[in-house]
């Protein structure tokens, strides 16, 4: 589930779970204790060298909410190799701008659970 995270992320990411984001705050709040038809996600969920936003172990769905940092091309590297690991360990990773969080709670919220949908159908096959 961790994908041998080392001590050092978990620590950070229990730092980062006390410094949550407006727009992390937000979602959350309508993530966490499966408040999404019924699905379990996690905050600040570390696996190998990484820290995702957020996580849902069971379809194997991470969700990343970035900032204007992330529109640099320096960042937009980095973001597009953070991806292709956490695919390559089977992981799935939708990407929201914060301020698509902020203002669009409720379409953020249908397009998780599109893909839900979408990994539940690929699943059955």
């Amino acid at each position: 589930m961790h994908h041998k995270a080392s001590p050092e992320i978990f620590k950070r990411a229990k730092e980062l779970r006390t410094k949550l984001t407006p727009s992390e705050s937000i979602l959350w709040e309508r993530l966490r204790a499966k408040r999404l038809n019924n699905l379990h996600f996690r905050s600040q969920h570390p696996i190998s060298k990484y820290i995702l936003d957020f996580y849902c172990h069971q379809y194997q769905l991470g969700i990343e909410l970035d900032g204007e940092v992330h529109d640099n091309f320096d960042q937009k590297e980095r973001d597009k190799a953070r991806q292709e690991d956490l695919n390559a360990l089977g992981i799935l990773v939708l990407r929201f701008k914060n301020q698509f969080v902020i203002q669009e709670t409720e379409e953020v919220l249908r397009l998780i659970l599109l893909e839900i949908e979408k990994i539940k159908k690929s699943i059955s096959k």
